[in-house]
């Protein structure tokens, strides 16, 4: 089930379970997880794209393993907030998952990312990281201020 806001998704979540964060790009997913106090976002890996159905069965190792109870998809909103193509293909990307077993009863959210991949490089500069390294990391790293935004929502529409 697909949430539009934030506060529906919330309360859709059951207690104490972590959820994944995921920054949704042409060419890879970059994936970051949660602690179960929903207060933690953690950079994990970079899933190189290759079709819908190897790309959502990556995905579903990852929520299986690490016990994932929601999904909160980057939005790519252009610069001035309108959707332009590359939010429609996220938004069906997210259609597709909820109609696999392994997704069918996840909720899944969306969070607009823009400018988190700059505020990932500007992180990774900072921390003196190789070019290379960055580039091995970027996704997966951006995806953790993905999902670092919608905890922080999450505990302001809790008020914890």
């Amino acid at each position: 089930m697909i949430f539009e806001e934030t506060e529906g998704f919330a309360d859709a979540l059951p207690p104490m379970q972590a959820i994944a964060g995921l920054d949704f790009g042409e060419k890879t997913i970059g994936v970051a997880v949660s602690d179960t106090f929903l207060s933690v976002a953690t950079p994990l890996e970079t899933i190189r794209r290759k079709k819908f159905t190897l790309d959502a069965e990556a995905l579903a190792k990852i929520v299986q393993a690490r016990s994932i109870r929601g999904l909160v998809l980057g939005l790519p909103r252009n610069m001035d907030g309108t959707e332009g193509a590359r939010c429609q293909s996220t938004r069906a990307f997210a259609r597709n998952l909820t109609r696999l077993p392994a997704f069918a009863d996840l909720p899944i959210t969306f969070w607009d990312e823009r400018l988190s991949t700059v505020a990932a490089e500007r992180a990774l500069l900072e921390a003196d990281t190789s070019r290379r390294r960055r580039a091995e990391v970027i996704d997966h790293v951006a995806a953790g201020y993905i999902l670092q935004g919608v905890l922080d929502r999450l505990r302001h529409i809790r008020g914890a």
